[in-house]
């Protein structure tokens, strides 16, 4: 079984994990076990245990479950992966994904690839393999959990913001994962599309007039009726909460739409497409 590890920079998760290890390490010396001892009751090796309990390593939810049952807890200890649970993934994943549970609508343009809300897990997984230098086989799988569970804000149950979406037609074309893998993005496509919260818009490469080329970015409308900005580049993220930055960004995104195919044109376009793989 694999545990993850902890990035010593970020605080917020390493103050988590410290208080969920103490935990475990009190109830496993209440229970007289040593640590070579509880391993071999849980399916660990004692350098793991001894990693958790020092904090260094994120125990996984089926690490708490069995150690709830080994130390008969009763579900206490089985309850601490809700304390985990968000502190799991990046930060920065964190961050936004909290921006995006406040917002009420999400505006979204992007010339290099399919939005990662929309991202199917095997067109995820080939975005992230392709970075150099490559994460880790742990950091490439805990950058895809992340990148999943952000996606729950377009199906889950809670209330949804409003999405809107335009994806120039490269990232249409541009085979990430090879051909499967994209003929299954265009189907997820069509799916989310379909959902009436959502717009989807492609803007063609034959348009004459793109006001995207700057690259992409994002926009949420928040709730107290702020808007935050997101730009990514090359080992830089940004959140933009200036409203002199953020105007700027809701005016380009106001050009944009317009210079896309309508959201029925666009459902026939990805259709074209799909055809095409």
């Amino acid at each position: 079984m694999s545990i993850e590890g902890v990035n010593p920079e970020d605080e917020e998760a390493g103050a988590v994990v410290r208080a969920v290890a103490r935990q475990l390490k009190l109830w496993r010396e209440a229970a007289g076990l040593t640590q070579s001892e509880f391993g071999a009751a849980i399916g660990y090796g004692e350098e793991l245990v001894s990693s958790v309990e020092r904090g260094r390593r994120i125990p996984r939810p089926e690490y708490l479950d069995a150690a709830d049952k080994v130390l008969g807890a009763n579900g206490k200890i089985a309850a601490m992966k809700q304390d985990l649970a968000e502190v799991r993934y990046p930060k920065k994943v964190r961050d936004v994904r909290r921006l995006e549970i406040e917002a009420v609508q999400i505006c979204s343009y992007n010339n290099s690839i399919v939005d990662g809300l929309l991202q199917t897990e095997a067109y995820a997984r080939a975005v992230f393999g392709s970075r150099r230098p490559p994460y880790t086989e742990e950091g490439l799988e805990r950058q895809l959990a992340a990148r999943l569970a952000r996606q729950e804000i377009l199906t889950g149950a809670r209330a949804k913001p409003l999405f809107s979406f335009v994806l120039c037609e490269a990232t249409l074309r541009r085979s990430i994962g090879g051909r499967m893998v994209m003929r299954a993005q265009l189907e997820r496509l069509l799916e989310v599309a379909q959902l009436p919260n959502v717009d989807l818009q492609v803007l063609p490469l034959d348009s004459e007039e793109n006001s995207g080329l700057s690259g992409p970015f994002r926009l949420l409308k928040l709730k107290d009726g702020s808007t935050v900005g997101l730009s990514e580049a090359p080992l830089i993220s940004r959140v933009l909460c200036d409203p002199k930055e953020t105007t700027v960004l809701d005016v380009r995104y106001g050009i944009i739409r317009p210079q896309a195919l309508t959201p029925r044109e666009s459902v026939t376009f990805i259709e074209q497409l799909r055809g095409e793989t």
